[in-house]
């Protein structure tokens, strides 16, 4: 009998990291913002599929009641829009297992500026945050998790705001300079594409001229004559 009871709580318990990490997602996955995910009321119902018997999370609230973390410096982008460095944490429960994860709130795979902060969001980082805790402790998802972050990775690199046209032309000019010390001329270059010496200058110059336009269009107002 109690050799029965053992077997029992033994089949009752959560399956361990390697069992967990093997457990099929596919027919789970979603698309949100380009990229898979899988809803955080799946990963609760596949944890007690597989042995667990209490598992919740809940937000960490913070001195002033909210569960918004957020800086205090204030950044502005190249449209003047603010935003700040904004995170939440939360507390996750899976029977015995505890654990606390902190992370940033995001609108997809870009920071979330002030003008766009919204109660969703913050519940939308908050299930994240327990779909990767999840993860990380106890293996169910990490697959599907590593591969998120990979893309995400690949998203951030095409983000377009974060280049700056005249960061992009100095780094054509130190490139030609070093061609140049090597003793290639601008002549060559400029003949290696069919073009003269001097529409090559004027090309390197265009970089210039790009910036201005965009911050004319940037500030153009429709009313302007």
């Amino acid at each position: 009998m109690e050799k029965e009871i053992k077997e029992k709580e033994k089949l009752e318990k959560l399956k361990n990291y390697d069992e967990l990490r093997k457990v099929d997602l596919s027919k789970h996955i979603k698309d949100r913002d380009g990229a898979d995910y899988v809803n955080w009321a799946v990963i609760k119902q596949l944890l007690h599929d597989n042995g667990a018997k209490k598992v919740y999370f809940e937000p960490i609230q913070q001195e002033n009641g909210s569960s918004l973390i957020m800086s205090s410096e204030i950044f502005r982008d190249s449209k003047e829009n603010t935003n700040r460095v904004y995170e939440t944490r939360i507390r996750v429960v899976i029977d015995d297992l505890i654990f606390e994860i902190q992370g940033p709130v995001m609108n997809g795979s870009n920071p979330v500026k002030d003008n766009s902060m919204t109660q969703q969001r913050l519940w939308n980082s908050q299930t994240r945050l327990f779909v990767k805790g999840v993860a990380i402790h106890t293996g169910l998802g990490f697959d599907l998790w590593s591969r998120i972050e990979k893309q995400e990775e690949g998203l951030n690199e095409e983000d377009l705001s974060i280049h700056n046209i005249l960061k992009i032309q100095e780094r054509v000019l130190q490139t030609l300079t070093k061609k140049m010390k090597l003793g290639i001329t601008k002549k060559e270059i400029a003949s290696k594409i069919k073009i003269s010496e001097s529409k090559l200058d004027e090309y390197l110059m265009m970089y210039k001229k790009l910036d201005v336009l965009e911050k004319v269009i940037e500030t153009f107002d429709k009313e302007q004559k």
